[in-house]
């Protein structure tokens, strides 16, 4: 059964960071993508990094590039992201998510097929 299951969440003021952790189990972790997303109030989820399984490959939105910083450990099969210089508008649930073993594509939105529950980030004076 895949399990994913995020942490780290929180308020903060703008400026500030927050690290996020996602502890996976179920897969094969090694051979999987792996992706943040996030879901504002009233918007849709959006991808906003991942990492492929194959080394090397890394994808950020424009809107948190620069700021975010994705990472994976295989051997603790977690996956993080540091998030740095927070804004309101990073206000969200995030989301871990994984793709079915062996994909390239860890930059498609639309080809993942498990997420986490989520844990909210509040950016707020």
């Amino acid at each position: 059964q895949v399990r994913l299951v995020e942490s780290g969440g929180g308020l903060v003021q703008p400026g500030d960071s927050l690290s996020l952790s996602c502890e996976a189990s179920g897969f094969e972790f090694e051979r999987a993508g792996l992706g943040w997303f996030r879901q504002a109030p009233g918007a849709e989820r959006e991808l906003i990094a991942a990492i492929g399984w194959y080394g090397g490959g890394i994808y950020y939105a424009d809107a948190v590039k620069d700021r975010f910083t994705i990472s994976r450990d295989n051997r603790e099969q977690k996956v993080y992201l540091q998030m740095n210089d927070l804004k309101p508008a990073d206000t969200a649930k995030y989301y871990c998510a994984k793709q079915p073993r062996g994909r390239m594509d860890y930059y498609s939105a639309g080809r993942y097929d498990s997420w986490g529950q989520g844990t909210e980030v509040t950016v707020s004076l």
